[in-house]
């Protein structure tokens, strides 16, 4: 007889050496379902194999090594890299007080943090602008005491870029810090350590691979941020004009530059994605 309640289940495993896998039966599609899914992946895909469809291979060497590209490739991923590194500086120390500090309002400070998420960048750009501007609530001291003026300058695109970039550590490193066991730091405290100590002996080795993802994440955002640093730093070649800014102003004069430059974003988005594919791509 086959044995239906749990109980004998469980003693058929045991007799027959171990527990049997289930197979679970797939069924097809509903066709309700299946059409617009099909639908959604074309609008998702089609637009990027038309950027390849369109893309000027013959011709992409001289375009990437052309002046103007390189000078905007290289002022992306020099700014990107300095923003990445603000975050890790500034992200996981907010990520761990956000993560292992209970204090009144920390759900409001953790939706603050995250806002940038869903701010349009263009208004964080202007809000940029209003604290950190010349005549700004902040700007203005720094410039009357120290000389420093952020907007329109490379230094103004990092902290664009950082500011749109944070977020994404910030939640990654918070979300890696609440699945680690806590009791670790706690027994390095009992040996002696400080919080610091056991922080950088023993939480940051166990968390650093969320931190690596979570640092992927804020550079690939921070080389592809548009609105908040045209904004707030302008279009500057040279300067501050970023790949983003370069595929806007290549768009009106020299389409086939925008697309080559495209391609290129197009390449990091992918390595970042295959990077990141047993975090994000892979399913559970």
């Amino acid at each position: 007889m086959t044995p239906h309640s749990p109980d004998e289940a469980g003693a058929a495993d045991t007799l027959s050496g171990g527990p049997r896998r289930r197979r679970v039966r797939r069924s097809g599609a509903p066709l309700p379902l299946l059409g617009p899914a099909l639908i959604g992946l074309a609008f998702l895909v089609l637009p990027l194999v038309a950027l390849l469809i369109r893309a000027p291979w013959r011709s992409m060497p001289d375009l990437l090594t052309s002046t103007e590209v390189w000078q905007a490739l290289q002022l992306s991923l020099v700014c990107a890299t300095a923003a990445t590194a603000v975050s890790l500086v500034l992200g996981v120390p907010l990520a761990w007080l956000l993560a292992r500090v209970e204090f009144p309002g920390r759900g409001v400070v953790r939706a603050l943090v995250t806002l940038p998420l869903v701010l349009p960048p263009v208004v964080g750009g202007v809000a940029l602008l209003m604290a950190l501007g010349r005549n700004g609530v902040i700007g203005k001291w720094l410039d009357s005491w120290f000389g420093v003026t952020l907007p329109f300058t490379t230094a103004g695109v990092v902290v664009a870029e950082a500011f749109v970039a944070m977020p994404f550590l910030v939640i990654s490193v918070e979300g890696t810090l609440r699945a680690a066991d806590p009791r670790y730091e706690e027994a390095a405290t009992t040996l002696g350590a400080s919080r610091f100590t056991a922080f950088r002996r023993v939480t940051l080795p166990l968390i650093a691979p969320g931190v690596a993802a979570g640092a992927v994440l804020a550079w690939a955002r921070a080389l592809g941020e548009f609105g908040a640093t045209i904004t707030f730093a302008g279009n500057f070649p040279g300067r501050t004009e970023t790949m983003p800014l370069a595929v806007y102003l290549a768009l009106q004069n020299d389409p086939e530059a925008a697309i080559a430059l495209s391609l290129v974003l197009l390449a990091v988005s992918i390595a970042v994605l295959a990077g990141l594919r047993d975090r994000w791509v892979t399913p559970s």
